[in-house]
């Protein structure tokens, strides 16, 4: 792997499986009674949210601590940021304190690609999503939630998505999530198709290594995973679609439509996701979507980047010594 993970489309095939067969060593270790390993003790992550985030800042969180990092949460708001302070003296503060690896969330695209190639800074920076561009983390746990589901969790290592059909259904636009997984997906080998209203596809997407469609029903039969996308209306300053119910009634995925899906097809969604709009409650608490068990896979997917990103060799879970339960441990 490269020295930092910036975006999803910079990682090789054998890159991708390493974390994803990585991830799944880790998971090993959630089944452990003591679930914390000495791997990263004594280096210094600072996850450093420029924007508002519940799933991807805990996550990273609790993947710190897993790995016994010491873990310093950094918010924008209440600090020198809402007072002007910049980026780079941002940077700059904490290369001082000597962090090993800093996890970005930022609303300008391409902030976490300036950290990291600036010198500001000597550490491993991870990209925790900025603006509408990219966030691979997310990419990675989506699919090896995907791999776990459609390929088996232990015969899916070592495997790709190859002839995978995936589709992802919503807000294109605005979703660095859905840029971000098409890059992945078509790196492993599946066949991505989107599905959008004109109005919320961006400028350029016929570049886009995937599929391009304005119907949601004709998809469904074909998917082994649908992927729903939530309209993010604070990165909206227009009318994109003329009603929410318009909107739910052509793209929104219901209980009819999920059984016209194959009957091993899975339900995803990234979350938050606003029930009612672009998925049902009844579609959303089925057996069949994966959005909780994304959730559980983002930390042993997290803990997989920040182990090959700050601990190196292969990982070996049957072998690997679990963290000795100690009062500054705890804190």
């Amino acid at each position: 792997m490269q020295r930092h993970l910036i975006s999803a489309a910079d990682l090789t095939r054998d890159d991708a499986i390493q974390i994803l067969d990585t991830a799944e060593e880790m998971a090993r270790v959630a089944d452990r009674p003591i679930k914390k390993l000495p791997t990263l003790r004594g280096r210094t992550v600072v996850n450093l949210f420029f924007e508002d985030s519940t799933r991807t800042r805990i996550s990273f969180e609790a993947a710190e601590k897993r790995l016994s990092a010491d873990v310093i949460n950094f918010s924008a708001k209440g600090s020198s940021v809402s007072k002007g302070e910049s980026l780079k003296d941002t940077a700059q503060t904490l290369e001082a304190m000597g962090v090993d690896a800093v996890v970005i969330r930022h609303g300008a695209s391409g902030a976490p690609y300036r950290l990291a190639n600036s010198g500001w800074i000597d550490a491993a920076v991870i990209n925790a999503g900025d603006g509408t561009h990219q966030h691979p983390t997310q990419a990675l746990l989506d699919a090896f939630t995907m791999r776990r589901r459609l390929v088996g969790r232990d015969a899916g290592l070592g495997q790709d998505l190859a002839g995978k059909r995936i589709t992802i259904v919503g807000d294109i636009l605005h979703g660095r999530v859905a840029r971000s997984n098409v890059d992945l997906l078509h790196t492993l080998g599946a066949e991505v198709t989107l599905v959008a209203p004109p109005t919320l596809l961006p400028v350029g997407i016929e570049s886009w290594p995937c599929e391009i469609s304005y119907d949601l029903d004709a998809t469904l039969p074909k998917s082994d995973a649908v992927m729903m996308l939530r309209v993010q209306r604070e990165r909206m300053n227009a009318a994109f679609f003329p009603t929410e119910r318009e909107y739910s009634r052509r793209y929104g995925l219901d209980g009819d439509r999920m059984a016209r899906m194959p009957e091993h097809a899975i339900v995803m969604h990234p979350g938050p996701m606003v029930r009612g709009m672009e998925i049902t409650a009844e579609v959303a608490d089925s057996d069949r979507c994966t959005a909780i068990e994304q959730v559980a896979n983002g930390v042993s997917t997290r803990m997989a980047v920040l182990y090959l990103l700050l601990g190196g060799a292969v990982f070996d879970a049957k072998n690997a010594p679990a963290a000795t339960h100690t009062r500054t441990e705890e804190k």
